[in-house]
């Protein structure tokens, strides 16, 4: 059997690749800090450590066929922890597995976030990397480290948008709202928004990424089946909680004040809110739309998880957990 190596694997999007894989016949080794979390149960080879450690690094890439590297900061105030997160320890794996005489196939994931601002609604590959917050500046940041990277390891960059499914806990917000009677919707909810991508959806692209040799030295954005708009999310999440909601329109020009007071009042009590000043900020001025076409026609990349099915499943999971 292959064997697979994923980092970030008791986090959401890791956990349901390391689900994927492991039903594809793979062998799975997980580099873990303490729990095994969501791969509890499962199994799955875990190494203790973390990507600082340059010998837990080595030892996990040392048998791996496949490297997934999903492991992220997502949250935090400070430049440096991010760097530290986002490109540096990639900088480190990659180097591991440059060390290797053979080296693994190996998928980065980063984020839309790294785009920013775009002067198209809907991003493609051939977009410009202009970050808005902290996070989407380590992301671009660690996909330019991986350029000189590639023509020396079979390397593969994923960028999903916005990604939904069972146990993702920041869009799990916006559902609770709704399951509350209210929606919240920024600007017009009438016109396309939003890439939203199901979790299982993404995941068969990663892996299928590592796999297919035309996705070597690529990089892909793994997105939705098309673009979103807010009332057709709040409409699905309406139907699968059998909830009539009232729309709450909120002008662009107020989320960042928002952002401010949520990211106040959650320090009170030693919070960080999914929504807070740098989200704010991409939420008012990033991209927030990418095309999957190329990952498509290259990758055969086909998501087919419909909105209204993803959402209510999505539901069903977080009110069999108690979430909602």
């Amino acid at each position: 059997m292959p064997n697979a190596f994923v980092t970030g694997g008791t986090g959401f999007v890791g956990s349901h690749l390391v689900e994927r894989l492991l039903s594809r016949g793979y062998e799975v080794t997980c580099l873990v800090r303490s729990e095994a979390k969501w791969l509890e149960g499962l199994p799955v080879t875990f190494v203790r450590g973390s990507l600082d450690d340059p010998s837990s690094v080595a030892a996990s890439v040392a048998r791996a066929d496949e490297i997934h590297h999903v492991a992220g900061l997502t949250k935090s105030r400070s430049w440096d922890e991010y760097r530290a997160a986002n490109v540096d320890a990639t900088v480190r794996l990659v180097e591991a597995a440059a060390a290797r005489t053979t080296p693994p196939r190996m998928v980065v994931t980063s984020s839309l976030a790294a785009v920013g601002r775009s002067d198209t609604p809907v991003a493609d590959e051939s977009t410009p990397l202009r970050p808005i917050s902290l996070y989407g500046r380590s992301k671009a940041e660690m996909e330019r480290a991986l350029v000189p990277w590639f023509d020396r390891l079979p390397l593969t960059v994923v960028r999903p948008p916005a990604v939904y499914g069972p146990r993702e806990t920041d869009i799990l917000t916006f559902f609770r709202s709704v399951a509350r009677g209210v929606c919240p919707v920024v600007g017009r909810g009438d016109v396309p928004a939003l890439s939203l991508v199901h979790v299982s959806d993404l995941v068969e692209g990663m892996a299928d990424a590592a796999v297919n040799p035309n996705a070597v030295s690529r990089t892909y954005f793994l997105g939705g089946e098309r673009q979103y708009t807010w009332h057709e999310i709040r409409d699905a999440a309406a139907a699968a909680l059998g909830r009539r909601v009232l729309t709450l329109p909120i002008p662009p020009a107020l989320v960042q004040p928002l952002g401010a007071v949520t990211e106040f009042a959650g320090g009170l009590f030693g919070r960080y809110p999914p929504l807070n000043r740098e989200k704010a900020r991409e939420i008012r001025f990033t991209c927030t739309m990418c095309s999957s076409a190329a990952a498509g026609r290259d990758l055969a990349y086909r998501p087919s998880t419909p909105l209204e099915q993803g959402v209510a499943d999505t539901i069903a999971w977080y009110r069999s957990r108690g979430w909602i």
